[in-house]
């Protein structure tokens, strides 16, 4: 009789709503970076509000899904708890990312103060990456990319681009101050304007051009300026720019079309670029060099030069990759004044824990290289001119730089 009971009842599901909510999407947005100036439709349509399963799951019954407007599409207003959440998942990714970029930045000093050897340290730092990567998706604590060979020859010029400006960026960071390398790497707008239009072709409004002119005065005054000013220094920096704009213009061109997710994908030009690099590194020191190197570098230091290594190398992947997954979630403007202010971070916390000597006439140079590359990230490219909003901004900025 109970079994009887039991298949007589019938549960309806009437008093069950469902939760069907319709994305509203954001109008398109046109990227301030040095490459395209097509609308961002990839940015553009990311939905407002994404629906998660587990709090759909969790939903109370009795309550009635929120009313419709007359097009079926939900009320932008309800979809602010979640588009907050998005907003603070940024935050945290933002904050993340400096964090780990500055504790690299300071590791990797330490290592070539020590350790005088650029070509190995930058191998040991995507040999580090490459193998977090492999043991997370053997572990399937990450997911495993979906690849074939079309995308690793897409992949190959944009690994081949990281890989110098990888090297040339730790060159630089062997023979001058971190703030200086930094300084001089905030001029990267500017080389990706240049390249823009005399290798592509392409045309942009006046203040663009406008714009980068304080970048390119700002990083030569601080040049000049410099106390401890090194040409290598100086030339590995700016071939670092050169390398990193090449690698974007590459990315974009190579990876259309291809869906990988942004952590994968850097993990994927780590392991292509440690076997680009892997054979220059030992042709360039080699392993007699090397051991020498090490002896003399744990002698002076101590065990503690072991974790400089490790630390620099874990720290320089997880910042890179921290800074990929930050890119999967806003749009490249945002990514480049993140950028930017990531590049204030570092320098500040390298001249207070180096003790940099900084003159005030080199200090000037740096706010204004930085100022400029702040401009050049706010500038409307489908305008003539620059808004009164940009110049508000920016002397809001100035002043912030020059009471660090």
């Amino acid at each position: 009789m109970l079994a009887a009971a039991v298949a007589s009842v019938r549960i309806s599901t009437a008093a069950t709503p469902k939760l069907a909510f319709k994305p509203v999407h954001l109008p398109p947005i046109v990227s301030g970076g040095g490459g395209s100036r097509r609308p961002l439709s990839l940015v553009a349509a990311r939905p407002l509000y994404r629906q998660d399963p587990f709090l759909a799951a969790r939903a109370v019954p009795s309550l009635a899904p929120p009313s419709a407007t007359a097009d079926g599409a939900r009320p932008v207003e309800t979809a602010a708890p979640a588009e907050t959440a998005r907003r603070a998942k940024i935050g945290v990714y933002f904050a993340t990312w400096w964090a780990l970029n500055v504790i690299f930045n300071i590791y990797n000093k330490k290592v070539l103060n020590a350790f005088p050897y650029p070509w190995l340290t930058s191998t040991l730092s995507l040999a580090a990456g490459s193998a977090i990567m492999l043991a997370s998706w053997a572990t399937r604590i990450a997911e495993a990319p979906n690849t074939d060979l079309d995308f690793w020859k897409a992949l190959s010029p944009v690994a081949i681009a990281h890989t110098i400006g990888h090297v040339a960026a730790t060159v630089s960071m062997a023979k001058v101050a971190v703030s200086f390398t930094h300084i001089i790497k905030s001029g990267e707008p500017a080389f990706s304007v240049l390249v823009s239009r005399f290798f592509l072709g392409e045309h942009f409004p006046a203040p663009v051009y406008f714009s980068i002119l304080p970048i390119i005065g700002g990083c030569a005054l601080a040049a000049v300026t410099e106390l401890n000013f090194n040409m290598t220094g100086f030339m590995g920096a700016m071939i670092s720019n050169l390398a990193f704009v090449f690698r974007n213009i590459f990315s974009k061109k190579g990876m259309k079309g291809k869906s990988v997710s942004g952590m994968n994908y850097y993990a994927c030009l780590s392991m292509l670029s440690l076997a680009i690099l892997l054979p220059f590194a030992f042709a360039m020191e080699g392993p007699k060099v090397w051991a020498a190197g090490w002896q003399k570098a744990v002698a002076e230091i101590g065990p503690n030069f072991v974790w400089w290594v490790a630390a620099q190398s874990v720290f320089y992947h997880l910042y890179n990759q921290v800074s990929y997954m930050s890119l999967d979630e806003i749009s490249p403007l945002t990514f480049s004044i993140g950028n930017t202010m990531k590049r204030i971070s570092v320098i500040v916390a390298s001249i207070i824990i180096f003790h940099t000597p900084v003159q005030p006439i080199n200090a000037l140079g740096a706010a204004i290289a930085i100022l400029g590359t702040f401009i050049y990230s706010q500038v409307d490219f489908t305008r003539v001119l620059v808004p009164r909003r940009i110049i508000s901004q920016s002397a809001q900025f100035m002043d912030a730089i020059l009471n660090l």
